[in-house]
């Protein structure tokens, strides 16, 4: 869409306030708006300015002015707003003009731009899986006296016995027994149907929409793969409409990825494939699911540098308490055709070569896409580059329920780190494949590092209610 295209959408919707946005560290968007009688074609050339000292893990207050750069490919009116309000994604400057190396999206870009001068391929696209749980109440504290966190759900198998008002009306959902269930089990059918109408209408192409496996609300809507970039654009405005359309039932949506003990978490499982032009690169008729050697290769990229890609596909120290085994969740560093148990599945159930593609399963909704995806791409490359061999290194591939493995058998296969530390060490000692084509910078990897840490111990030196259960007694 061009700068005159933005400004006639301005008018002809009667648009009275332009919203530019753009998304910090850990992948949440801020935003400021402008009265649409200031928004002039220089303000796409000159952009907006806006403190970046105030934005954890950006600047220095010393050299705190940056710019906005609208994308104005981005642009949709939002679904929302009392007054008509159009929403652009922008890339962040320095006053100097030049691409600020911290911005996640001009990293993303700069992914894009890499593949292409390796000459491999001309684009790389994706397809997140992104599952969220949608609450009716949610409750939390962490003082010098008090820990806890309490959310509520009408689904929710902890419900049997409570008694509501007017009765209790029953179809509650058991403990890992959410998937894909009728109404009136599944009670949030027209919220999600919401969400995907309002999706439709700012863009975004659905495939469709379910309830997933765990108990008190948890969904998932599955929108069409796209470019890099796009796709990182696309999942910020899913997110932001599956939080405000819950805000509207009077519930509230969360991305987090263990927000329940006991049950599954959510996940967002990310498929990728690299094309030329219009031809698929990862398809080979008669290789391992199909798959021709690039994108084998790509895989032994993924799993080689997946202890250091966790630290950024999975950057929470929630993220840990849902890579763990028993629920569904890919701890397996290992490839498989089909098989959900593996952290690479290859997709076989009606793939046409073009749909060919891989699927990396370990990944939350906690990640910055922008910075996930650039570094998947960048680890597969690396692993196309250097011909990395998944099955040579022992990767499998493993056709059967990793979890049914003997003890004997499992010591043969790599695990997820165990920490957000234990993924930020691996970082640490394996970043040079993201900063080749200086895609990501050094002083980035090493900020974000440091943001992370503080977050992780953040979280190690506070007291947890589990140990009053443990402890008090002693």
């Amino acid at each position: 869409m061009s700068v005159q295209k933005v400004l006639d959408t301005i008018k002809e919707n009667h648009i009275q306030f332009v919203d530019f946005r753009f998304v910090d560290l850990a992948g949440r968007a801020h935003h400021i708006s402008l009265p649409a009688t200031e928004v002039e074609a220089e303000t796409f050339e000159n952009g907006v300015a806006f403190d970046g000292s105030s934005i954890e893990g950006f600047r220095g207050i010393e050299e705190s002015d940056m710019v906005m750069m609208p994308d104005t490919e981005t642009a949709y009116i939002d679904p929302f707003t009392d007054h008509p309000t159009l929403n652009i994604m922008c890339n962040i400057h320095t006053p100097d003009g030049e691409r600020y190396d911290r911005d996640p999206r001009s990293i993303a870009q700069k992914a894009e731009e890499y593949l292409q001068t390796t000459g491999l391929g001309t684009a790389a696209f994706f397809a997140p899986e992104s599952e969220f749980f949608i609450f009716d109440d949610v409750r939390y504290e962490s003082s010098m006296n008090t820990s806890f966190f309490s959310v509520d759900s009408e689904e929710a198998a902890w419900n049997t016995g409570r008694k509501e008002e007017g009765g209790n009306l029953g179809f509650k959902i058991g403990v890992k027994g959410g998937y894909v269930p009728v109404a009136p089990v599944d009670t949030q059918q027209d919220i999600r149907s919401e969400m995907v109408r309002l999706m439709q209408e700012s863009g975004l192409r659905v495939e469709r929409h379910h309830h997933e496996v765990a108990t008190a609300g948890q969904g998932e809507i599955n929108f069409r793969f796209d470019t890099l970039t796009k796709t990182g654009d696309n999942l910020l405005k899913y997110k932001y409409i599956v939080h405000n359309v819950a805000r509207q039932y009077g519930k509230v949506a969360t991305f987090m990825p263990k927000p329940l003990f006991g049950d599954n978490g959510s996940g967002m499982h990310v498929h990728q494939s690299i094309f030329n032009g219009d031809s698929p690169l990862f398809y080979e008729k008669g290789g391992y699911a199909n798959l021709s050697e690039m994108a084998l290769h790509y895989i032994g990229g993924i799993l080689h540098h997946a202890p250091a890609l966790i630290a950024l596909t999975n950057p929470s120290t929630n993220s840990f308490k849902r890579l763990v085994p028993g629920y569904e969740a890919p701890v397996n560093l290992v490839f498989s055709k089909g098989n959900r148990s593996a952290a690479v599945r290859i997709p076989v159930a009606a793939v046409t070569p073009k749909g060919c593609r891989i699927e990396f399963r370990t990944p939350d909704s906690t990640a910055n896409p922008y910075l996930a995806f650039a570094a998947m791409l960048l680890a597969g490359i690396d692993g196309i580059k250097r011909k990395l061999d998944p099955s040579a290194l022992g990767y499998g591939p493993y056709d059967k329920n990793i979890y049914d493995l003997s003890d004997e058998e499992k010591k043969e296969i790599r695990s997820v780190p165990g920490t957000l530390d234990e993924a930020l060490d691996a970082l640490e000692a394996d970043s040079g494949f993201l900063t080749e084509g200086g895609v990501f910078s050094q002083d980035f990897i090493d900020n974000y590092v440091a943001v992370k840490r503080h977050e992780a111990k953040a979280v190690a030196i506070r007291i947890h209610p589990h140990e009053y259960s443990l402890y008090f007694g002693c």
